[in-house]
């Protein structure tokens, strides 16, 4: 197994830890233990903690980064020329890929909340986890092209609204939704269609 291969086994191991056991069981020696590896094996990749803890924050970003751009034909809904965005579908394509998220990358969902509770006095770590799951970039393009008058505002209070959402999904109001089923599609495209026609 390759240096590469083998720091992405232990990070996502250590996101499995934290999503099964919570936060206080990231350990050298649990991922050691989960992995079966040798003692040490976890701290040569990762020599401290909070290396450790960078590397759950970049993992996640790349994941959520390569499912963007994995799911990018879906999410082509912004307006060209004469042609304005329409709420509703714009709403039903980003409560699908939210959906989808919810469905296939719960651990991820649930480790950084975690973190981003434990991290509060760390700007620096604590700013790669807020950005690693929503990108206000391209909700600040969207906006552009639905002509919104503060395209800025919009995105990063459309970001909230998404974070808000995940959030009552996996750990509020909302869990019995399944991920995956038309309810849960359906609950998330009311919502965010609401958002999409207000602003």
């Amino acid at each position: 197994m390759s240096t590469i291969d083998r720091r992405v086994l232990l990070v996502d191991t250590a996101i499995e830890l934290i999503a099964t056991r919570g936060i206080r069981s990231l350990t050298h020696r649990a991922l050691d233990t989960a992995l079966d590896l040798p003692a040490g094996s976890s701290s040569y990749y990762f020599r401290t903690r909070r290396a450790l803890l960078v590397g759950i924050a970049d993992r996640i970003a790349e994941r959520s980064r390569a499912d963007f751009t994995a799911a990018g034909p879906s999410l082509e809904i912004s307006g060209t020329g004469d042609t304005a965005l329409d709420p509703d579908l714009a709403g039903r394509a980003i409560a699908m890929w939210v959906d989808r998220l919810l469905a296939e990358r719960g651990n991820h969902l649930i480790a950084r909340h975690a973190l981003l509770a434990e991290l509060r006095a760390d700007a620096e770590l604590r700013a790669r986890l807020a950005h690693s799951l929503f990108s206000v970039e391209h909700a600040r393009e969207l906006f552009r092209a639905k002509g919104s008058a503060d395209p800025e505002t919009a995105a990063a209070d459309f970001v909230a609204v998404l974070e808000g959402a995940v959030f009552d999904r996996f750990t509020g109001n909302r869990t019995h939704l399944a991920p995956g089923s038309r309810a849960s599609v359906d609950q998330l495209t009311n919502l965010l269609s609401v958002y999409l026609r207000a602003r």
